[in-house]
């Protein structure tokens, strides 16, 4: 076999091994832990309080989108730090890429501003 294929087969073998040692600890947990179902243990349980009412509630669609504009800022903090950390190795052109970035990020949090997807309330 050429050093390609050889590339491929120690991949495949990894695979292989990673699939069956996840395998082998899902099968050790379910052979060795303690299973004493109750009553008590099957309820549901959240922050302590006992559950009221129906399981079906709605939510608010604006929380969601409160956290993916979370996450999306959260992304671009990511991308900063690293950025500030080589900013006089990069040049000028790194520079006005990065204020691109920021100004489409910028455009985003204004429209979703505009849109009041901001007021918690």
């Amino acid at each position: 076999m050429t050093t390609y294929f050889q590339a491929y087969g120690t991949f495949a073998a990894l695979l292989v091994l990673s699939i069956a040692f996840v395998a082998v600890a899902f099968g050790a947990n379910r052979l060795l832990r303690p299973n004493r179902p109750t009553p008590g243990k099957l309820t549901t349980y959240e922050s302590g309080m006992d559950p009221v009412g129906t399981t079906w509630s709605q939510t608010q669609i604006r929380y969601y989108v409160f956290a993916f504009l979370f996450v999306i800022f959260d992304v671009e903090s990511v991308f900063l730090f690293p950025w500030a950390l080589v900013f006089a190795d990069i040049g000028v052109a790194a520079f006005w890429e990065m204020v691109v970035f920021i100004g489409v990020l910028a455009i985003g949090l204004l429209y979703a501003f505009k849109k009041g997807v901001l007021r918690w309330a």
